[in-house]
């Protein structure tokens, strides 16, 4: 029984088949990683993930196809282009209903009424 422990001891294949073992077990891993990542490369659906949502430094991904969209927050509240377009109501029973404004487009709004 001793020389069959001395025999595994030196032969330097049977280390190389271990090693073999662990790359293919990390390599699975890494594969099934992969595959369940919601911005799969490999996948053809739609996405759109936020990231940190609500906090300063807030950032949508956004997958369509194999196009990839990034957006950065710049931590402002009501930052960004545009002009007031109407106003939407919510009515009790949970609807809601917007109402447009009259203005001529790229005009500014009228100022309201005190």
């Amino acid at each position: 029984m001793r020389l069959l422990d001395e025999d595994e001891a030196a032969n330097p294949a049977l280390s190389v088949v271990n090693l073999i073992d662990v790359f293919l077990v990390l390599l699975a891993a890494l594969l099934i990683s992969i595959a369940q990542n919601p911005i799969n490369p490999f996948l053809g659906n739609d996405v759109m993930v936020i990231k940190n949502p609500g906090q300063q430094d807030m950032e949508i991904v956004i997958k369509k196809g194999e196009k990839i969209e990034t957006y950065k927050s710049t931590g402002e509240i009501g930052a960004g282009e545009g002009v007031k377009a109407g106003v939407a109501y919510r009515m009790p029973d949970g609807s809601i209903i917007y109402v447009p404004d009259d203005t001529p487009e790229g005009a500014a709004p009228a100022p309201a009424a005190n």
